[in-house]
């Protein structure tokens, strides 16, 4: 039993006219009825009376007829889940962010990606700092991974979303406090609070690279796993820090924000995926983040 013989069957059912049923399946009616003939043959009953003046369905072709409308449904349903899966409507597209420096840009993305493709599941894996992410993007574990450059990796492709500027966050009664922006040797015999040293985080990394650069490695006297907690500690006077820009919608009692003097000490943050994922809901997601997230100062 082939498609082609249900579809006639359908069409024929639908229409009670081999002509008419002809013309809607765009054929010509001797194949048709061919085509209408075998089917008979092939389930042993007739499906149809017909005369030079009418067509009915038996009652055989009554009871054929619901089970191969669902059939037929069914297929279509296939076919377009397949075709909307091949333009990346359709799957699971997992990514990996760190809170506080996400908190403008992972919202801008996963609405724009809710709005263009609602069928299309996104698993947020929080907590992944970026170091990490580009970790997991290139072992394959993460399809999509909120990083900062610089991107090492082989095999990882990225593009920049973002610029931020390091600065100083400190206790608003701190003595430095009043000054309008820091020079980072003054920190040198200051109490620092950041993330914890081998947890992969970037902000970190170049909190550690500022202050070598300027001569002295910051005295961490307190670790924590994110930058909402980092602050609310440096809010409550048990140190200081430097952090990213992305992190100042984070206010609270007790904190200020100071940039550093001297030249900006800039960072990129970057969307990262493998090259080679052949995700079609991943090149979708990209496709989106193009608008969601465009890369600063292009045109």
């Amino acid at each position: 039993m082939e498609l082609r013989h249900l579809t006639a069957f359908t069409a024929v059912a639908e229409e009670l006219h081999f002509g008419r049923a002809a013309k809607r399946l765009q054929m010509a009616q001797p194949p048709l009825s061919q085509q209408i003939r075998r089917l008979e043959k092939e389930l042993g009953v007739a499906l149809f009376e017909r005369n030079t003046r009418s067509v009915r369905l038996t009652s055989a072709g009554e009871s054929f007829l619901e089970p191969v409308r669902t059939v037929l449904a069914g297929l279509d349903t296939a076919v377009r889940a397949a075709r909307a899966a091949g333009r990346g409507e359709y799957g699971r597209v997992t990514i990996g962010f760190a809170g506080a420096s996400s908190h403008e840009t992972l919202p801008l993305l996963t609405r724009a990606v809710r709005a263009a493709h609602p069928a299309l599941e996104l698993v947020m894996k929080g907590q992944t700092y970026a170091n990490v992410a580009l970790s997991r993007v290139a072992d394959g574990s993460l399809d999509l991974g909120f990083v900062r450059l610089p991107v090492t990796q082989p095999g990882v492709s990225f593009r920049v979303i973002e610029e931020e500027e390091l600065l100083c966050a400190l206790p608003s009664d701190h003595r430095l406090a009043a000054l309008e922006s820091i020079p980072i040797g003054i920190l040198a015999d200051e109490p620092f609070v950041s993330f914890p040293a081998n947890a992969g985080s970037t902000v970190r990394d170049a909190m550690v690279q500022a202050c070598e650069a300027t001569g002295f490695n910051p005295r961490v006297v307190q670790e924590a796993p994110d930058s909402y907690t980092i602050l609310a500690l440096v809010a409550a006077g048990v140190g200081v820090t430097l952090t990213v820009s992305s992190v100042q919608h984070i206010q609270q009692n007790g904190l200020v924000y100071r940039p550093l003097a001297g030249p900006p000490i800039r960072r990129q943050a970057a969307l990262a995926w493998r090259a080679d994922n052949p995700s079609p809901a991943l090149r979708a997601v990209l496709a989106v983040a193009e608008e969601a997230l465009p890369t600063p100062g292009a045109d």
